[in-house]
């Protein structure tokens, strides 16, 4: 009997252990990294000096805190994920791996999941506490006899409810000032990415902002989860039509049903071609279309009309428009528009393609190559809530000029996730870029955290590729960086990718006139920021022109990981890649590959610290395991450099450490 006994206990032990889930090869390469960071600042002794910086950062964060102000340092809209990776900045760099992987894995979708178009319920629960508005996760009972009309207007009777919800914190004429200030301040008056139109009214407009519910924005974006359930779509595809209905104002085409709900109507577009002048049609708050080549003009939310829902299920489809707030894009509202095959065309001005300015914002492409076009603050770009554009499939084309394609403001996490095709993404070309001794356009673009300069803290934006080999165009302060209290997160899964540092055109298509150069970009972290740039395969470039590659500044930290293929890096002013500055943590990690490091001096820590004087000092972490790399004029071998001070790691290894 103890016999058998012993072997139930070591099979059950065998069974607990062979579940517990196993960590990927990115995981576990940037888990070893931060235990050899960790063991080489120690192996130089200069722990006390690594401990005082992280010591430091957590004072000037404490001294900023709440209601706390030091210079123009304020805690007001300060997320607890942002103030964790800085105060943890080594850690951070395992945590950046975790998040980004985890959120791509839940955009592709699990194969035992309802949802065969993605996991947007674990997108949200992974936004939501990122966002300190976690919320249970309502327990959705799928059934077959439900139809799909009914499906929607439950899923608009939750939203509009919690969008009610949203606004009970603040009065009416706290409602209407917000209404009246949230665009001026944010973009339409503002010309600088770091900036808001004016600090006094900026700072009004965003402690009404923290007024607002951001719980009841997740629990408008979990309702939106059964509409993008693949049995969902297919249903209203097999949409029996037997009649048309008298002319819908704003359409043109066949109409196939009206279906009235307390929300709003729900219009049912036949299989032709039809369009649709959606701000003409005030009282639909969903318009489904089963087919043909289709157009979409404008498409705004507002008091009146708070939600708005766009399916378009087949064809060729045409998205245009010239107001603010658009395609997927609400103002102080919800917007959610999928489309689920074809050829699409999405042109816009500013607030588009996925984006928030307050509220919840979707843009979901399942098929087709397409096209993005919008000037500002599209893309997935969100301040005060959520603003997703997920394209699931083709070779697509985005195009913008400032604060788009995945960038957070204050309270906002902006997510631009392609899953699959060869991608080109272009931001910039049109803006200033704000620094008068150097050229070059703004871009603030490609998994961006930015927080206006003495307004407000900056939010969570994040960048993700599936794979194919893209190409990656962005003018100063782009990809996968962070400016002012932000975190920024820039991947590419897969493919041979170019990063060809400033755009190579004005952004109307016309020839580049002003000098291509970057100033902060790609893998960067600016003024109490953490940025983080990760490709996990392909033969690679990055560029930039200063302060560039994995570059920090200020009580910031700045990551690249790059885990395969033969790369190249092209930092060039303030150093090469790896440099950091003013209390800056920076971290340029190679896995493999024969790489080329060009610049004067890759994996520099600056032995000054002019801006903190107790900071305890920059560190610089350059580290390269395997693969026969050159570092500027110099062949570096298996071999260990101080660069700066003690600080400043360049380490080259033949292969990946035990």
């Amino acid at each position: 009997m103890r016999t058998i006994l012993a072997t139930l206990v070591v099979f059950c032990f065998a069974l607990t252990v062979s579940a517990e889930p196993v960590k990927p090869p990115s995981q576990l390469t940037t888990e070893r990294l931060v235990t050899q960071m960790h063991a080489l600042i120690e192996q130089r002794q200069i722990k006390p000096r690594f401990d005082r910086l992280v010591a430091f950062i957590g004072e000037r964060f404490d001294a900023s805190a709440g209601l706390k102000t030091f210079s123009d340092k304020t805690g007001n809209c300060r997320l607890a994920w942002v103030d964790h990776l800085l105060r943890h900045p080594l850690e951070a760099v395992a945590e950046s791996e975790v998040f980004t992987r985890l959120l791509h894995d839940a955009a592709k979708g699990s194969t035992d999941s309802h949802q065969a178009n993605g996991d947007l319920d674990r997108i949200i629960t992974i936004v939501a506490a990122k966002l300190d508005a976690s919320e249970p996760e309502p327990v959705r009972q799928w059934s077959k006899d439900v139809t799909p009309m009914d499906e929607l207007a439950n899923a608009l009777k939750q939203i509009r409810a919690a969008t009610d919800a949203a606004r009970k914190g603040i009065s009416a004429s706290e409602w209407a000032e917000l209404r009246a200030n949230l665009y001026a301040q944010s973009t339409g008056d503002a010309g600088l990415g770091h900036r808001f139109a004016d600090v006094t009214k900026g700072r009004q407009v965003c402690d009404l902002l923290e007024k607002l519910d951001r719980r009841a924005w997740i629990r408008a974006a979990y309702a939106v989860v059964p509409l993008v359930d693949t049995a969902f779509l297919t249903r209203l595809t097999d949409f029996k039509t037997d009649h048309n209905q008298p002319a819908t104002p704003g359409a043109t085409g066949p109409i196939v049903q009206i279906i009235n709900t307390a929300e709003g109507k729900i219009v049912v577009g036949g299989r032709e071609a039809n369009q649709y002048n959606l701000d003409e049609m005030k009282d639909v708050a969903a318009v489904v279309d089963l087919g043909g080549d289709d157009t979409y003009l404008e498409g705004t939310t507002s008091d009146e009309r708070p939600v708005l829902i766009v399916i378009d299920l087949a064809g060729d489809d045409t998205y245009r428009g010239e107001k603010s707030g658009i395609q997927g894009s609400p103002i102080l509202g919800v917007s959610i528009l999928i489309d689920a095959a074809g050829n699409d065309s999405y042109t816009a001005r500013d607030i588009a393609q996925g984006s928030a300015l307050s509220g919840v914002g979707m843009l979901i492409d399942l098929r087709g190559d397409d096209k993005y076009v919008g000037d500002r603050r599209v893309q997935g770009s969100a301040i005060g809530g959520i603003g997703i554009l997920l394209d699931r499939a083709g070779d697509d084309d985005f195009r913008a000029a400032l604060l788009s394609q995945g960038v957070g403001g204050p309270l906002g996490f902006g997510l631009l996730d392609d899953l699959a095709g060869k991608d080109h993404y272009y931001a910039g070309g049109k803006y200033p870029g704000g620094y008068d001794d150097t050229p070059g356009f703004g871009g603030w673009s490609q998994g961006v955290g930015v927080g206006p300069r003495g307004v407000a803290n900056g939010g969570i934006g994040v960048f993700l590729d599936g794979g194919g080999d893209d190409v990656y165009e962005a003018d100063y302060f782009s990809q996968g960086g962070a400016y002012w209290f932000a975190a920024g997160f820039a991947r590419d899964f897969g493919g041979n990718d170019q990063r060809v540092g400033a755009t190579r055109t004005n952004f109307d298509s016309t020839p580049r006139t002003v000098q291509r150069f970057v100033r902060w970009g790609t893998g960067y972290g600016c003024h109490y920021a953490a940025g983080f740039l990760i490709d996990d395969a392909g033969d690679d470039t990055y560029g930039g022109n200063h302060a560039c590659v994995g570059f920090t500044w200020d009580i910031a930290v700045g990551v690249i990981l790059d885990f395969a293929g033969n790369d190249q890096y092209a930092g060039e002013g303030n150093g090469g890649a790896g440099s950091s500055n003013n209390a800056g943590i920076s971290v340029v990690y190679d896995a493999s590959g024969d790489d080329v490091y060009a610049g004067p001096s890759p994996g520099t820590a600056n032995p000054a610290v002019d801006y903190h004087e107790d900071a305890g000092g920059n560190f610089s972490f350059l580290i390269d395991e395997g693969g026969k790399d050159q570092y500027g004029s110099e062949m570096i071998e298996n071999r260990e450099l101080e660069r700066g001070w003690k600080g400043g790691f360049l380490i080259d290894r033949q292969g990946p450490t035990p």
